[in-house]
């Protein structure tokens, strides 16, 4: 018989990408001692897991674009903690997708006090709105953060929080290229390779695909044998190849995507996580990012950082080439990628060495350990269960 029962709620892919790293880890902590339910993607499914509902329909960023969905989101709350409060799990791990998670916690804590409520990935109070580090402390429990200056805005708040590391460090992506993937997909070894990454949203994607469409053309001007590659998830390839009408290699797993990044020249991608897989690949990039006109009016007066990449604010430099918003043309995209494809070894390898610095600190703290499993030995903390390497795990 199962002893734990843990309710993990994943929103989105980078969720379903960090829900999968952690039930790895927690079942090696536990074994068959541990059960998962809640909502999770494809990735959390290969662990045997079974969403309550499809998780495309909170993928939603933005908030003009939130409107047209308020009350399916909000039924999918109610579902959601009404499963909750039947299954009476262990613990909650909320992760990532503040917008419908944070909701859920709220109202869960209104009902049930008792039950341990822990989010995983710190919403970007640094970036914009910094009160929300108070409010969020007053409902959760517990945060996980993946970055290192994050704990510091919540402690303060009395919000008991702990840095675990970033699951990017577990991708593997210095591994060596796939000498398959071009023979696959009928590219020429000597073809230089973009790589196209609009975002994992419908949203984004609308915005981001034409424009990333013309800046290929521009540059396909210069480089004729330029070939394009465009990652993307099963649900939305259908919505690329009808954006994206120019020839291009459309891949949609993450084993694909990986392979890809190991062959290319260069990567133009939408901002979010992305930016540090591909930092983790070594693969230079430009990062750009445009946002429906009232949301950007709303946000811009609210955010207060320099930049958008991750790797950018790690460094607190211009690492990698961001273009935003009214930047974000085809034009001022296909000359910082210039550069990248025709292999100019300062810029490259200035960018590739400040990448790994970037990279090395987001680390588990603890020697040894991924994050996914730093951030397992908290929840099981959390739980009671200390894992004593030389007898049996004990409750305490």
């Amino acid at each position: 018989m199962t002893r734990f029962t843990v309710f993990l709620s994943a929103g989105e892919p980078s969720g379903d990408f960090l829900g999968c790293q952690l039930m790895k880890a927690l079942k090696l902590e536990l074994g068959d001692d541990v059960a998962f339910v809640g909502l999770g993607g494809p990735l959390m499914a290969t662990q045997g897991f079974s969403s309550l509902f499809p998780i495309e329909e909170l993928s939603v960023m933005g908030l003009a674009e939130v409107i047209p969905h308020v009350w399916r989101i909000r039924r999918r709350i109610k579902e959601t903690i009404a499963a909750i409060e039947k299954i009476r799990p262990d613990i909650v791990v909320t992760i990532d997708s503040p917008g419908f998670n944070f909701r859920v916690g709220k109202a869960l804590k209104k009902c049930n006090k008792s039950m341990p409520l822990v989010h995983y990935v710190a919403p970007s109070v640094w970036a914009w709105r910094a009160g929300r580090a108070r409010a969020i402390a007053q409902f959760l429990d517990h945060l996980l953060v993946l970055l290192p200056f994050e704990s510091s805005y919540f402690l303060k708040e009395g919000l008991s929080t702990h840095f675990v590391g970033h699951p990017v460090m577990e991708l593997g992506l210095k591994e060596a290229g796939d000498p398959t993937f071009r023979n696959r997909h009928k590219i020429p070894p000597s073809a230089p390779i973009l790589i196209l990454l609009p975002g994992s949203r419908r949203g984004e994607i609308t915005r981001l695909l034409p424009i990333f469409q013309e800046t290929t053309l521009r540059l396909q001007q210069k480089y004729p044998d330029l070939r394009v590659v465009i990652p993307t998830l099963p649900h939305l390839a259908e919505q690329v190849q009808s954006l994206y009408t120019l020839p291009a290699v459309i891949v949609t797993t993450p084993e694909e995507k990986f392979a890809a990044y190991r062959e290319s020249r260069a990567a133009l991608a939408a901002s979010g996580t992305v930016s540090l897989e591909l930092a983790a690949a070594e693969l230079p990039m430009v990062i750009a990012y445009k946002l429906n006109l009232l949301t950007h009016f709303i946000v811009r007066r609210m955010v207060k950082v320099k930049y958008a990449s991750l790797v950018n604010l790690l460094m607190n430099e211009e690492v990698v080439p961001e273009q935003l918003q009214d930047n974000c043309t085809a034009e001022k995209l296909a000359t910082a990628l210039e550069n990248l494809i025709q292999d100019n070894k300062n810029k490259v390898q200035h960018m590739q060495l400040q990448m790994k610095r970037a990279l090395s600190m987001l680390n588990a703290p603890e020697v040894g350990l991924s994050p996914s499993q730093s951030a397992a030995k908290r929840i099981c903390q959390i739980m009671g269960i200390q894992k004593d390497i030389y007898s049996q795990d004990r409750i305490i």
